[in-house]
């Protein structure tokens, strides 16, 4: 799911690759990363979202789009959620400061996280 964010989610193959159901799979996935499958996989894709917005070359359908989305309303309300800002406002903010961090701790400080 890191690799591949921008990929439909298939919990049925997934399981399948790692041998088990998909109920036992979704089960054990939450008990090892603290969510299911899916909302992980949100949370890959907004965090990508995030640093395609900092570059501000892209609008904020391209970006939802790029990252694997297919609903705009549904994109724009989880980055809502976990950003705490809507995708247009993160994409309009001065993200100058951070040019200064190192990419590896500027990853860490900007994840979103429901945890």
């Amino acid at each position: 799911m890191d690799r591949e964010y921008d990929r439909p989610l298939d919990v049925p193959a997934m399981a399948r690759a790692a041998l088990m159901s998909p109920a036992h799979f979704s089960r054990r996935f939450r008990a090892e990363y603290g969510e299911t499958p899916y909302n992980y996989l949100m949370t890959r894709r907004i965090e990508r979202a995030m640093a395609l917005l900092r570059r501000g070359d892209l609008s904020v359908t391209e970006v939802c789009v790029a990252v694997g989305c297919t609903s705009l309303g549904s994109f724009s309300s989880r980055f809502t959620e976990l950003v705490g800002e809507p995708p247009s406002a993160y994409r309009a903010r001065d993200h100058r400061d951070g040019e200064r961090i190192p990419a590896c701790y500027a990853k860490v400080i900007t994840r979103p996280s429901r945890i």
